[in-house]
């Protein structure tokens, strides 16, 4: 009664539910050892199924090209506001407008990032960012999850003010980067796979998860271009840090032709590198037009995934 809070006096109800628990999730041990970090996702995973969390990667950058987190390469036009993500533990939410009047592509003027409640980890958090201005802090002026035992697991950094902000999330396995570069922002991804699959089948509109609607999808072939900036001379200017010509050195060569804007090539460059750092299968980094990937589904996890992610939910509850 006194744990959970309960009156002595009129009817009363067994307590909810609390969901399954880590292995020494509880006391200490009597062999002395520590319970895990409920904030810490990879050392608690760890020490329940004696190996690593698996990772997935995702990234929106330039005209907007998405990567998903199975590997399709989709160019999008999707104008307004489009969910990256929608989970029950993030929210990430990309605004584009036309790159310019009259343009099918469009550019990403405004990001907008939702760490959810969870439970003895972090209050809720909302991270917002704008062309010309990305915030090094949260909405309310803070850089870590608040004043809970697990604040400190999720923290915010700037890299370089105003053009990169890196934002770590250790109690769900994320860590999320955002840069800005000609006039458009880039957002990457490296989140653990049961909280990439923690999604209802009313959250099924996620461009990371099934990528762009086929009526939003743009090919990379381009019909018209703006300024004088010639289809060799756009190539050439990708190849400088874009030697492979795969999806990242297409997309450069159509941002560039698109916007008419040479800039364009860091943002590719920049979306490289991040999936250099972020993908734990690096065969994986170049992507070519005949790959393809399979679409994420609850019902393929398996049941080390499937624990882990029970536990996450019990933690948000």
């Amino acid at each position: 009664m006194i744990q959970h809070n309960c009156s002595r006096q009129g009817p009363t109800a067994p307590p909810p539910p609390r969901g399954p628990v880590f292995p020494g999730a509880g006391p200490i041990r009597a062999s002395g050892s520590p319970a895990p970090d409920p904030c810490d996702y990879e050392g608690r995973f760890s020490r329940l199924h004696r190996q690593p969390p698996g990772f997935l990667h995702c990234a929106s950058f330039g005209d907007p090209h998405v990567r998903t987190f199975h590997h399709h390469f989709h160019t999008c036009r999707v104008q307004g506001a489009w969910p990256l993500l929608d989970n029950d533990f993030l929210f990430v939410q990309a605004t584009s407008s036309p790159v310019a009047l009259g343009a099918n592509a469009t550019t990403t003027r405004k990001l907008t990032i939702i760490f959810k409640n969870m439970q003895e980890c972090i209050d809720q958090k909302v991270y917002q960012a704008e062309v010309d201005n990305l915030p090094a802090a949260f909405e309310d002026g803070s850089i870590n999850g608040g004043d809970r035992p697990g604040g400190s697991s999720l923290s915010i950094r700037t890299a370089n003010p105003g053009s990169h902000v890196e934002i770590r999330a250790a109690y769900i396995g994320t860590t999320i980067i955002i840069r800005q570069t000609a006039g458009q922002l880039s957002f990457s991804i490296r989140v653990a796979e049961d909280v990439a699959r923690a999604f209802s089948a009313e959250q099924d509109l996620q461009l990371c998860v099934g990528g762009c609607p086929p009526s939003q999808r743009l090919s990379r072939s381009v019909r018209s271009r703006r300024g004088t900036i010639t289809m060799d001379t756009a190539r050439q200017l990708c190849k400088e840090g874009l030697p492979v010509e795969d999806a990242y050195f297409h997309s450069c060569v159509f941002d560039v032709l698109i916007s008419g804007d040479p800039n364009f090539t860091v943002a590719a460059q920049a979306a490289l590198e991040d999936a250099r750092a972020f993908l734990p299968d690096l065969e994986k980094l170049h992507l070519f037009p005949s790959d393809a990937g399979v679409p994420l589904s609850s019902a393929t996890l398996p049941p080390p995934l499937l624990s882990g992610l029970f536990v996450l939910w019990l933690c948000i509850q």
